[in-house]
């Protein structure tokens, strides 16, 4: 895939760079995704600019969980597992090259493609030397960051499948469809979102708090009980009429989907 020249505006609004060409940027998008399905972790603390890659990249079935500071980047890395991170240098509590140089010195072989505003040459000369394999500047135009992920990716022999599963129930994170036990069963979007969150972490509980972080994309406040609503759909729509329950109810935990 080419990378495109001088695509984008001479702003500083990075969050609009981002949606300026974005019908060329969504067929980029689905040329990717459409072959694979990519695992990111986004770490950024600009939300706004956090918010639009996310969108962007979510649009073809990519799966992006978002840290904002360095210590919470370095935590997310060492539990979960990701295909990819996508780091900015400049981040609170914690430098992404103090990240980047903990986590390599750590045996992490995760590739890593590092976000810069800084000016000069030393940073990314420093951070290529410490593990990056890749790094672009800001502002950026979406379709060279796509781009930039599909050359790391394919230098790094990367290869996935778009369908997870768990006991019979299957999921085309592509398509946008679900099935269990051979029969199409509808969600909505924010199902969809909840159930591929459970789905990637299945086996494990996961939090009130970190659910409505990763699918509302807020923090979590005592006393909501948005994640046991929508929980209590996925249970109607997944369970009802099965004698095999895949998602669980951990009292004073959380909640997991079982495939055991």
């Amino acid at each position: 895939m080419a990378l495109r020249a001088g695509a984008g505006p001479s702003i500083g609004d990075h969050a609009a760079l981002l949606d300026h060409h974005d019908r060329t940027n969504l067929m980029l998008l689905e040329s990717l995704d459409a072959r694979q399905l990519v695992r990111i972790l986004l770490v950024e603390d600009e939300k706004k600019l956090a918010r639009s890659i996310k969108q962007q990249l979510e649009r073809g079935g990519n799966f992006v969980e978002i840290a904002e500071d360095g210590i919470d980047a370095e935590t997310k890395a060492r539990q979960e597992r990701y295909d990819i991170i996508i780091l900015d240098l400049n981040l609170p509590k914690k430098s992404g090259l103090d990240v980047l140089r903990d986590l390599r010195a750590a045996s992490y072989t995760t590739p890593v493609l590092i976000l810069t505003a800084l000016e000069g040459v030393d940073h990314r000369i420093e951070g290529l030397r410490i593990g990056a394999d890749d790094y672009l500047a800001k502002p950026f135009d979406s379709g060279e960051l796509v781009a930039r992920i599909e050359a790391v990716l394919r230098r790094c022999g990367f290869s996935r499948t778009a369908v997870l599963r768990a006991a019979d129930l299957t999921m085309d994170v592509v398509r946008r469809t679900v099935e269990r036990a051979g029969e199409k069963i509808p969600l909505s979007e924010k199902e969809f979102s909840l159930l591929e969150f459970l789905l990637r972490n299945k086996n494990q509980i996961l939090t009130r708090k970190r659910l409505i972080e990763q699918i509302w994309g807020y923090k979590f406040e005592t006393g909501t009980n948005i994640v046991d609503v929508y929980i209590s759909y996925l249970r109607n729509a997944l369970d009802k009429g099965f004698s095999r329950k895949l998602i669980h109810t951990m009292h004073g935990e959380g909640f997991i989907l079982i495939d055991r």
